[in-house]
């Protein structure tokens, strides 16, 4: 269930509470929490419902400028039945936690013995610590030229790593990894002495929906925050070669998530 950037941060704020969709039979059960880039999303309720029965107050509550425009999004696949979903904000993502707990000597051990567990189960034989290693040397590194440096195949490389990241162990930028506090605690606790690393960058990381062409651009310029990007103003960033209007959306649906805006705004 895709919910938009300005969405998720009303959902959090507690300003809308319900979203519409069209679909042959529900995507998610009461109970269901999604992981999204403001922390998890709860459904609190599922029920069909008769397009010509929505109100005002519902448009307000799914965020929709009118019933109009609320009806008008419900207007594709009309063969499809229309559903209500409650929504709520049901805290941050406990991977986020994770990420940013330092294990003690134990807890090492103990991720040491899953990792292990992780390369006796996969048919190319142990990956885990030499891929913690390359994305450790190599942050912010497009998925499949790292992938080509190990000589293993994009979706199969990207598969596993989501398995270090259920450990807390990666982060998922919007080009490329990073490793966690978490996962930089175990790869030093293999080595003789702590590696040194670039200084973690402060500020709200670039949304991962505004692709890779903005994402590069606005690295060009040291924009890699979205506190960063709030000194552009719209017109700037609009003139880098690969933020486009699509990009431009998302950015501005990020930052009002954060209370912030374009400069000049």
């Amino acid at each position: 269930m895709m919910i938009r950037a300005s969405e998720l941060a009303a959902i959090r704020a507690g300003t809308i509470d319900l979203a519409f969709r069209r679909w042959a039979r529900p995507r998610v059960v009461v109970g269901t929490q999604l992981r999204t880039s403001v922390g998890l999303v709860e459904v609190t309720s599922v029920e069909e419902v008769d397009v010509a029965t929505l109100t005002e107050d519902d448009a307000a509550r799914a965020g929709a400028a009118s019933l109009t425009a609320l009806l008008d999004g419900l207007a594709a696949r009309p063969d499809d039945p229309a559903w209500r979903i409650g929504v709520a904000y049901a805290g941050p993502d406990p991977r986020e936690l994770l990420r940013a707990s330092v294990p003690d000597a134990g807890e090492v051990a103990a991720i040491h013995a899953r990792l292990d567990r992780l390369d006796a189960a996969s048919p190319i034989g142990p990956w885990t610590r030499a891929t913690l290693d390359l994305i450790d040397l190599n942050p912010g590194v497009r998925a499949p030229e790292l992938a080509a440096q190990v000589g293993r195949e994009t979706p199969d490389f990207k598969k596993d790593v989501r398995k270090l990241k259920e450990l807390g162990l990666t982060e998922s930028l919007a080009i490329g990894y990073l490793l966690s506090p978490r996962g930089e605690a175990v790869v030093d606790a293999g080595l003789p002495a702590p590696r040194e690393r670039a200084p973690r960058e402060e500020g709200t990381p670039l949304p991962r929906t505004i692709g890779a062409p903005a994402t590069r651009a606005l690295r060009e310029v040291g924009a890699t925050t979205l506190e960063k990007v709030a000194t552009y103003t719209a017109d700037e960033l609009a003139a880098m070669h690969g933020v486009g209007p699509i990009a431009l959306t998302r950015l501005r649906e990020a930052l009002a998530g954060l209370g912030l805006r374009y400069a000049g705004e």
